[in-house]
């Protein structure tokens, strides 16, 4: 993956793409395809760049409830639920606390403050910003489990789309860690106008459908035997699948 072939973009030139209210949509196969896909992006699409790095890696601790009820929520396939994690950008050490909210029109809607890195206790101002963002307390949240990846964030050279590719990904409990290092998750996050996205049609054409994989319930249900995963069992049997099979 020779990613200078690839036009650079900085932070400050992509405020127009935030897209902190979104749709998002996910797609994933094994990384054998990746850099197919990066030489066809070159004519679309510019590469992220921070401090002279285009693949920055990222650590997440997802906090839950005692009962799993974020987990539950989306395994049950609950409307209006949230996420709640705390991620640091490795590279830079700065860190953020950052709610997630699944709408019932299926928009992704995200806050977050900077945070400290620790990730085992809420300060005053990180629980009063639980309180007024999400129906859980600090009081009711504790770690449920960590996941480290690298990225690669394209942004369209028409501005109106950001995707991101998500490799080396790899879970950690207390008691186990999982790999799926050989996955690539690409999710195309655009302001849900229509639009054509070129990275959503090239996929098509490779035969790579949309798919759902949200990194906390899956890596939940993969490395916990005691947590209820039946709406999950068929995704993971894909990916087992997918990291045996490579294209």
């Amino acid at each position: 993956m020779n990613l200078d072939l690839i036009d650079t973009i900085y932070l400050k030139d992509i405020d127009k793409v935030k897209l902190m209210n979104r749709v998002d949509t996910k797609y994933w196969f094994h990384t054998n395809a990746l850099p197919k896909i990066l030489d066809w992006a070159r004519e679309f699409y510019y590469v992220l760049e921070i401090n002279e790095k285009k693949v920055l890696s990222y650590s997440t601790t997802y906090y839950d409830t005692a009962l799993n009820s974020m987990y539950i929520a989306h395994h049950n396939g609950k409307l209006n639920r949230f996420k709640i994690r705390h991620r640091t950008y490795l590279e830079s050490g700065i860190s953020f606390l950052e709610i997630k909210k699944k709408s019932n029109k299926g928009r992704t809607v995200k806050s977050r403050i900077p945070s400290s890195a620790d990730v085992e206790n809420f300060t005053n101002e990180e629980a009063l910003f639980l309180d007024e963002n999400c129906p859980f307390t600090s009081d009711e949240l504790s770690p449920s489990i960590q996941n480290r990846f690298s990225r690669i964030t394209l942004v369209s050279k028409n501005l109106d789309e950001r995707c991101t590719i998500d490799m080396d990904l790899h879970f950690y409990t207390d008691k186990q860690v999982l790999e799926l290092d050989k996955l690539a998750i690409i999710e195309i996050k655009t302001d849900g106008l229509p639009s054509s996205s070129p990275l959503r049609e090239y996929l098509l054409k490779m035969g790579i459908k949309k798919s759902g994989f949200s990194k906390y319930c899956i890596g939940r249900a993969m490395s916990s035997s005691n947590i209820k995963n039946n709406s999950f069992k068929h995704t993971i049997r894909k990916v087992n699948k997918t990291l045996c099979t490579p294209a």
